[in-house]
């Protein structure tokens, strides 16, 4: 019987970022070594408690978890930040005092390097917020690349406007937030030889959670994983431009056949007003595995089956 592959989660506390985890701790031939919360679209307090209560509704007290300390150069808006206080408030995550998984006392950059350097193989590190961490471990110990089997990032936008909205004088607009939040970071790891497989906004970007999906949902509510991912969801259905981000990277890491992707030359401006752009050359970057396309129609099926537990 084969080994289940091992996965690191380093995510930033977004309300996409709790459900890549439900949907993680979904995939039966995963072990997910630890969890790592990069501080950039949360505050990093309710971030971590969210992320513990999720982990013991889902009888997951085993997984260690950490918090972040290093920040990035350009900080996320106040507004998205703010949504990890009322994921932490749901009532589904405080109805049961459970017992919570520990609270790892290393700041999340050092806990990230003693996991890959302890790991019996190699491991999926699956990074749903900025790089900054991984920079760190790899800076500091740079054999520990050769512990990581592949890196699943969201992050970037190659042949498609950023997200980082225009500000004459300071940026573009071409860049992505978890690149721009720390584009040195992000320079750093596109220098090391990590396999990543990414996900840009320009495939993330084509499967919006429509009202149709979360309507889906809301018929599977019986089940409590389902019940919460619709909350967490429904906390951002006023946003009608939000998407499946890190959830589809999280899937398709579960069932690699939800997308189409293709290599793709490409480098990360780690400065100026460009800063956090993920560009695509003809020579001097470096090759990675993009996704660039998604049968949406799978993806709603897939997360509807895996949710609904």
């Amino acid at each position: 019987m084969p080994f289940p592959r091992l996965v690191i989660l380093d995510h930033d506390g977004g309300v996409d970022d709790y459900i890549s985890l439900l949907l993680l701790l979904t995939f039966p031939d995963v072990e997910v070594l630890g969890v790592t919360v990069t501080p950039a679209d949360c505050y990093l307090r309710p971030a971590l408690s969210a992320t513990r209560k999720l982990l013991a509704l889902m009888g997951r007290d085993d997984v260690s978890v950490s918090g972040g300390n290093l920040r990035g150069q350009n900080a996320f808006p106040r507004q998205w930040r703010k949504e990890c206080f009322a994921c932490d408030a749901l009532p589904i995550l405080n109805e049961r005092d459970l017992p919570l998984p520990e609270l790892d006392p290393r700041p999340g950059h050092e806990h990230l390097a003693a996991l890959l350097a302890q790991a019996p193989r190699p491991v999926t590190l699956l990074a749903t917020g900025p790089l900054t961490q991984l920079a760190w471990a790899l800076g500091q110990q740079p054999g520990l690349a050769q512990k990581i089997e592949r890196l699943y990032w969201m992050g970037g936008a190659l042949f498609v406007p950023g997200n980082v909205h225009d500000d004459p004088g300071v940026h573009d607009g071409s860049a992505e937030w978890n690149a721009y939040w720390d584009p040195v970071a992000a320079a750093a790891v596109w220098d090391s030889p990590v396999p990543i497989t990414l996900f840009p906004l320009d495939v993330t970007d084509q499967v919006p959670v429509t009202v149709d999906f979360r309507q889906r949902l809301a018929r599977q509510r019986r089940y409590p994983v389902s019940d919460l991912a619709g909350q967490l969801w429904a906390g951002v259905a006023h946003n009608p431009h939000y998407c499946f981000w890190d959830v589809l990277t999280t899937a398709a890491l579960g069932s690699p056949d939800l997308v189409s992707t293709r290599p793709e030359l490409c480098r990360i401006i780690a400065d100026g007003n460009e800063a956090g752009r993920t560009l695509p050359v003809k020579t001097g970057g470096r090759t990675v595995d993009m996704a660039y396309a998604v049968d949406a129609a799978a993806l709603h099926d897939y997360l509807l089956s895996q949710l609904a537990i």
